[in-house]
Parts: C-alpha cells; structure tokens; sequence
C-alpha cells in the first residue's frame, strides 16, 4: 500500500450480494466505471470474493466486494455461499442484486433478513430492466428498490447516490492519538526493525499513527527501542507521549522516565476500534485459567509467520513465564474467524489495523455473545509485564476500572 492511499480498514465497505447470474459483477462494474470483476453468462463464475480499493464519488474512498451467488450448489458451492455470508462481518453497506425476469425468492429473502439482523444499511437493485416484461416494487424489506440495467446504464448514477447516502453517517470524525494532543506536543514512537518487520517501509499502524499526529499539527518521533534512551537525552521537553510497539513493552517501561505517559500502537487501536473496556476485562482471566485450557490466537492480516512470530512463537512463551502453565493454543489470520469460540477459555486478537470497524465489532460482539472473554496483544502483553495500570493512564475510565477492580 503506498502511504498516499486510504487504507483497507478506513474505507467504507461496500458488498453486492445476490445469486448467482443476477448480474452482481456488472452492477458493481457499472457503477465503478471500471471491469473490476469477471462477468459471464456462466452461473457461478465468481468463486471467490473480489475485493477493490477505489474512489466512488460523491463518497470518497471504498471497497467494493463481489461476493459468490448465494444459490451455489455442491459441496463447493457451500463453502462459496459460506464465504458470501462471512463477507457480511466487513459490509457496511450491501447491495442486494436481483434478476428482474426472475423476482425476488428465498435465498434473496433470507439475505434481507440477515441485512436487517446485523443492521447493516442496504438497497435492492432490480437489475436487467431492459429485459423485464414488469416494473420494479417500490420496496422490498425495509429498503428502496432501484430499478437498473447495465446494458442501457439505467439507474446507474441513481444507484451511485444511493449507495452514498446509506454510507454517509453522522457524528465526529474517529481520533487514533489527535485527542490527547495539542499543536507542537512531541510524541514519541518506539518501532523495533527485526525479521519480522517489513523491508523498506513501516506497517500499517506505524504508518496511520504518524499520520494522525500530524494531524494534530504535533512533531513525532521515531526511534528504535535501542536508541530511547538516547533519543530522551536529545530531546529538549518532556514528550505529551511515548507509544510503544507491543513486542518491546518491558524493555521501552524500563528506559522510560515514570513522569512520561507511556502506551502501545496495539492499546491505542483498540480504544480506536471501541474494544479498550473488553480487552482489560478479558485479560483478568489469564492467570486463573487451569492448565490445558484452549486459547485462540487471532490476527486481522494475514503473513508468512517467520521464527520468533509473535502469535505462534512470543505470546505462548511470555504466557507459559506469566502463568507458569501449559496452554493448548489455536491460530488464526486474516478472515478466518470461527463461529464457534465455546472450546476456548480465552482470545488474545491483534490490534486489529487490518480489519473495518464493523468485523472488528462482530468479533468482539460474537465472544461476548458465548461469554468467552476476549483481550488484545497490548493489553496482554502490558499485563504479563507488569506495566498494564501505567499504560493505560491516558484513558481515565479504564484506570479506574482497574483501581476498582
């Protein structure tokens, strides 16, 4: 991704959903202006989901995702119109695509429930209009219908402001570190450069962090956790802030003056995300958790695991110090997420930069649904070290949760 492009996980999500030959792949073509997805007279050409980043006016930036028909057949197609209800957990908004020569039936029935069950906005599109022999119904469900055609471009520039306003909400524009922070303040960043890390460039967090700094016409600083100490010496005030990645929590608490506010990229995000509350309260449970117990190690991204991975490598060492027990622990990466959490006794997630707001919100939703308790590496991590009250005293309601507690 180059640093001059809305990430993935900031951009409105925006899915077309339907069965298979309704025309999803040319509605969402037609309205991009672009031949992002293959299109055929063969049922079922999209196996797989489709993403692509772009700019939809009057919107902004977006990410457009063709699903699988949600008719598929077989055993592949099961596992296609599982893959097309998953896309649900990122969608926020769904475009329901149906044939005007065929109508509305079950499948597109259940789908509008389902929009309506995890209150995703949405419309219907009643497309091939052109070929119809009736008009399209005003509404179906609790949503408008757009009548469309691809072929004589009908109601595509309709179907464009439509999607814009369902996507435009109200209310302030989300912070990561802007709150805290007023014009000339020096933070201070502390990225460890090992294996693991990227070659050439800062990952996502890194880079968003930054960003929003500077938003707050504030001065980062970037360091090596090998350098922090050198790097207070140079500096001419006390820094407003100290971020720290994660993995060098314990060595960055240590050269780190009392007096400095102290915190984490993966803290930071989870406030950013709404899930801070939930991950100090998950993570009470690590140290009762009896031996054997099953734990779910889930990122958002997905990457080829290197020695010395933080999931499947760091974390299960730092738990068996913390705890003095043996765990039997699971992994997941990417999009992978089970339904089913009850055989786990706890979920450490990443920070969760990879994911949009809303599969990020499902997940958290869907352990606190099964009463399994869910934290994050930071919070983890902070708490294994010893340094979880401090790093979280920039945010005053979770301290006092944990002086409460």
């Amino acid at each position: 991704m180059g640093m001059n492009q809305t990430p993935s996980s900031e951009r409105v999500h925006i899915g077309f959903f339907g069965k298979r030959n309704a025309g999803k792949s040319s509605v969402m073509n037609a309205v991009t202006g672009q031949d992002l997805a293959v299109v055929s007279e063969i049922r079922g050409t999209t196996t797989d989901p489709v993403y692509k980043s772009m700019e939809l006016l009057p919107l902004g930036p977006v990410v457009m995702i063709d699903t699988p028909g949600i008719d598929d057949e077989g055993e592949l197609g099961e596992l296609r119109v599982r893959k097309s209800y998953q896309m649900l957990n990122k969608t926020d908004v769904a475009v329901l695509v149906v044939d005007a020569e065929e109508g509305m039936g079950a499948e597109e029935q259940k789908l509008i429930q389902r929009f309506e069950q995890k209150q995703i906005p949405y419309l219907v599109v009643w497309n091939k209009m052109d070929l119809a022999k009736g008009s399209a119904p005003a509404e179906a469900g609790k949503a408008q219908v757009l009548p469309v055609s691809t072929y004589t471009r009908q109601g595509i520039y309709e179907l464009k402001e439509a999607i814009a306003r369902l996507a435009m909400t109200e209310g302030p524009e989300k912070q990561l570190v802007r709150q805290f922070l007023n014009p000339g303040d020096v933070v201070v960043l502390v990225v460890p450069i090992d294996k693991a890390a990227p070659k050439g460039r800062l990952i996502l967090p890194q880079q968003q962090m930054i960003r929003d700094i500077l938003e707050a016409d504030a001065i980062s600083v970037v360091t090596k956790e090998n350098r922090l100490v050198e790097t207070y010496r140079k500096l001419t005030e006390k820094p407003k802030l100290v971020i720290t990645d994660s993995q060098a929590f314990a060595q960055v608490a240590k050269d780190t003056p009392q007096e400095y506010p102290l915190t984490s990229f993966s803290i930071l995000f989870a406030n950013y995300k709404g899930n801070l509350a939930q991950a100090v309260e998950g993570v009470r449970v690590l140290k009762t958790l009896p031996e054997g117990s099953r734990i779910l190690i889930s990122e958002g991204c997905t990457h080829h695991r290197q020695c010395g991975d933080i999931g499947t490598v760091k974390l299960p060492a730092w738990i068996k110090g913390y705890t003095g027990k043996n765990f039997e622990y699971h992994t997941t990466s990417g999009t992978e997420f089970p339904d089913d959490l009850r055989e786990y006794s706890l979920i450490i997630h990443c920070g969760g930069c990879m994911l949009n707001e809303r599969e990020m919100k499902y997940r958290l939703q869907c352990a606190q649904d099964q009463h399994v308790p869910m934290t994050n590496y930071g919070i983890a991590i902070a708490c294994m070290k010893g340094i979880l009250n401090r790093s979280v005293q920039i945010f005053p309601e979770i301290a006092g949760l944990l002086e409460n507690s």
